[in-house]
């Protein structure tokens, strides 16, 4: 019996450690509503690191000063979803989570909102 527990007290330790050491990967969608274009990034250190390259590649496509940050994760999916007038984010543990929220929150705005983009840290 003492075995049996020892060999469950190691097994919790070790479990713990992985999680301990595991890192954290945070993404961003940036978004310009006057040209419609975004940027995005997965897998940085930093939440700030993440926003930062997202409105980089956003501002990058747009070539305007007008993009912002719509959503950021931390080992998650974010989406962006997009309709005649208007636009949404979300961010979910898994794609379909995320693009059900952004589709939710477009849906406030406009109708037949389609998901454009949804990307997942690893």
């Amino acid at each position: 019996m003492f075995r049996k527990v020892l060999m469950v007290i190691t097994l919790v330790a070790l479990a713990s450690m992985q999680s301990a050491f595991a890192r954290d990967n945070f993404g961003a969608i940036a978004y310009s509503p006057s040209t419609g274009a975004y940027g995005y990034s997965i897998n940085y250190g930093s939440k700030r690191v993440a926003q930062n390259r997202a409105l980089d590649k956003c501002d990058e496509y747009a070539r305007t000063s007008d993009c912002d940050v719509l959503v950021w994760f931390q080992n998650a999916c974010g989406s962006l979803a997009e309709g005649p007038d208007g636009y949404g984010s979300g961010w979910g543990t898994d794609r379909s989570t995320a693009e059900r929220y952004a589709l939710e929150s477009c849906s406030e705005y406009s109708r037949r909102c389609k998901v454009t983009e949804t990307v997942c840290t690893e």
